[in-house]
C-alpha cells in the first residue's frame, strides 16, 4: 500500500540502470514514491492520467526528446516542477530547458545529496507557485500574517497588496528571490520585509551594492580573502560568511562581471564558495535576494548576464511597479512625507492644494517614491502660505507640471538667462546628490558644462 504522504516523483530516462538506481535510492529515503519510464513515448499519456510532485527528465533520449516532453508539459498547462538531467556537453541545452520553465538541471553523474536537495527545493517551489496562483484577486492587508513588516509600503493599490502576499509566501521558504523595479521603488525595503517575515528574521540581514566597489576588489568583499603568501593581506571573511544563517541582499546584480555571476550561481546552487587566494571550500546557509532596475530577460542583456544564473533567479521573481502605475498611492505618500518633514522641521501647514495634487498625480516620477519625498521636502521649505502650491515646488518640476508657466505669471520675475540656467543646473546637481554624471545626463548637456557651472572638477565627482 502506497503512503499518501509520500512525494510522487516521475523519472523519465532511457537508461534502465539510471532509473533503477534512482528508484531504489528514493525508496530508501522513506519520503518519495517514484515512477520510472524508459520509453519517452509513454510520458504524454501517463501525464494525462496522473499527477506528480516533480518530474525528473533526461534530455538525450530516442523517440521523444526531453525538450519535447518539457514543451508538452508546459503547453498543456501542467505546472509540475521539472528537473533536467544532462551530460557535461549539453549544459547549453539544459539552460534552454530552464528558459522554457524547468526548475533546475543536474549534470550526470548526479551526487546523491545534491539530487535530494534539488528535489526538495523543486517540490517546495511547486507548492509555493500553487499557493501564489490560488491567491484571490481581492486581498486585504489584514489577511497578511506579518502585516507589520509591510508598513513601510503604504498603499491602496490592489496589485501592491497582492505583491505583499506573494512576498510573504516566498519568505516562508529558503529559495532565492529576484526583485526588479525602477530606481526608487523600494527594492531593498521589500527585501528587508521578506527577511523579517522569514524564519531567518533573528539572523543578520546584509545589503550590498554590486556596483559600489572596484570590480577587482568586489570578490574579496563578497567571498572574503585568504592570507596572502607575503603577509601583505590578512585573512578576512566576506559578507557571505557575515550573513550566514541570514539573508544577503545584492542590489544591481546585473553590474557583476560574468566570472562573478558564475561564482554567485554556484554559491546559490550549493552554498559553497572559495575565499580569494584560497582553494579551501567553505559552505554557508544564506538566503540570497538579488535585485535589478530592469527586466534582465530583455535581449540587450543576452551577452552581459548569464542565462544560467538568470533562470535560476527568475523562479521567484517579484516586480515592484513604478509609482506612475499606482497613482492612487501618490496622495498617500505625499501626506506621509509631509507629516514626517513637518515633525522634523517644526514647520506646520494644512497640506497640498487640490490643483497641485491633480498635477502630481499626472506626473511620471522617473525616480519614483524617493523623488516624491525630495519634492515634498523642498516644497515645505519653500511654502509661505497655508497650503503647498505649484510655486513651492523645485523649479525643474514646476517647468514639467506647468510648461507654459500660466499659473506662475503673477509671480514672474525677470532674470538674466545665465542666472536662470546656473540656478537650474545647480538645483539639478543638488537633487542628484552632487553626482555630475547623472546631472549631465538628466539635463542633456556635457559633463564639462556641469563641471564649469558647479565648480566640481574632481575625478569621479563630488562625493560629499
Amino acid at each position: 500500500m502506497i503512503d499518501n504522504n509520500l512525494r510522487k516523483v516521475l523519472i523519465i530516462d532511457d537508461d534502465v540502470a539510471v532509473t533503477n538506481y534512482f528508484k531504489v535510492f528514493l525508496m530508501q529515503t522513506g519520503v518519495f514514491d517514484s515512477t520510472v519510464l524508459n520509453d519517452s513515448r509513454e510520458a504524454k499519456p501517463l501525464l494525462e492520467r496522473e499527477t506528480f510532485d516533480v518530474i525528473v527528465l533526461d534530455m538525450d533520449m530516442p523517440n521523444v526528446s526531453g525538450i519535447d516532453i518539457l514543451n508538452n508539459v508546459r503547453s498543456s498547462g501542467i505546472e509540475t516542477p521539472v528537473i533536467i538531467l544532462t551530460g557535461v556537453s549539453d549544459v547549453d541545452l539544459a539552460v534552454k530547458a530552464m528558459k522554457m520553465g524547468a526548475f533546475d538541471y543536474l549534470i550526470k553523474p548526479v551526487d546523491d545529496e545534491k539530487f535530494l536537495e534539488v528535489l526538495e527545493n523543486s517540490i517546495e517551489q511547486g507548492a509555493l507557485a500553487q499557493s501564489i496562483s490560488e491567491l484571490p484577486d481581492e486581498l486585504s492587508r489584514r489577511d497578511l500574517d506579518y502585516e507589520e513588516v509591510f508598513q513601510h509600503f503604504p498603499t491602496r493599490n490592489p496589485e501592491m497588496i497582492k505583491l505583499f502576499h506573494q512576498a510573504e509566501k516566498v519568505a516562508s521558504t529558503d529559495l532565492s528571490i529576484f526583485i526588479w523595479g525602477e530606481s526608487g521603488t523600494g527594492k531593498e525595503a521589500l527585501a528587508r520585509a521578506i527577511h523579517r517575515a522569514s524564519g531567518r528574521s533573528e539572523k543578520p540581514f546584509i545589503a550590498m551594492e554590486a556596483d559600489s566597489h572596484d570590480p577587482e576588489r568586489f570578490p574579496s568583499f563578497l567571498f572574503g580573502q585568504a592570507r596572502d603568501w607575503s603577509g601583505s593581506r590578512e585573512e578576512a571573511s566576506g559578507l557571505l560568511e557575515q550573513a550566514n544563517h541570514g539573508t544577503l541582499f545584492l542590489n544591481n546584480v546585473d553590474a557583476l562581471s560574468l566570472p562573478m555571476q558564475v561564482r554567485l550561481k554556484r554559491m546559490i546552487q550549493t552554498g559553497e564558495f572559495y575565499r580569494e587566494n584560497s582553494t579551501k571550500i567553505r559552505k554557508v546557509d544564506v538566503r540570497m535576494i538579488v535585485s535589478s532596475t530592469d527586466d534582465l530577460t530583455r535581449p540587450q542583456y543576452k551577452d552581459s548576464f548569464s542565462r544560467d544564473l538568470l533562470y535560476h533567479l527568475m523562479v521567484n521573481s517579484i516586480r515592484i511597479p513604478p509609482l506612475r502605475e499606482r497613482v492612487d498611492d501618490i496622495p498617500i505618500f505625499s501626506e506621509i512625507f509631509l507629516k514626517e518633514e513637518m515633525a522634523r522641521t517644526g514647520k506646520t501647514i494644512k497640506g497640498f492644494s487640490s490643483d497641485l495634487m491633480k498635477l502630481l498625480v499626472g506626473y511620471g516620477f522617473p525616480d519614483n517614491v524617493q523623488e516624491l519625498r525630495t519634492i515634498v521636502s523642498s516644497a515645505l521649505a519653500n511654502a509661505e502660505n497655508e497650503e503647498i502650491t505649484l510655486h513651492d515646488l523645485p523649479m525643474y518640476i514646476r517647468d514639467i507640471l506647468d510648461p507654459d508657466g500660466d499659473s506662475g505669471s503673477a509671480h514672474f520675475v525677470v532674470e538674466k538667462l545665465r542666472t536662470v540656467i546656473e540656478r537650474h543646473v545647480l538645483g539639478t546637481y543638488e537633487y542628484f546628490g552632487k553626482q555630475k554624471e547623472k546631472t549631465a545626463e538628466a539635463l542633456g548637456v556635457s559633463l564639462e558644462e556641469v563641471e564649469r557651472l558647479t565648480g566640481d572638477n574632481e575625478e569621479g565627482g563630488n562625493k560629499e
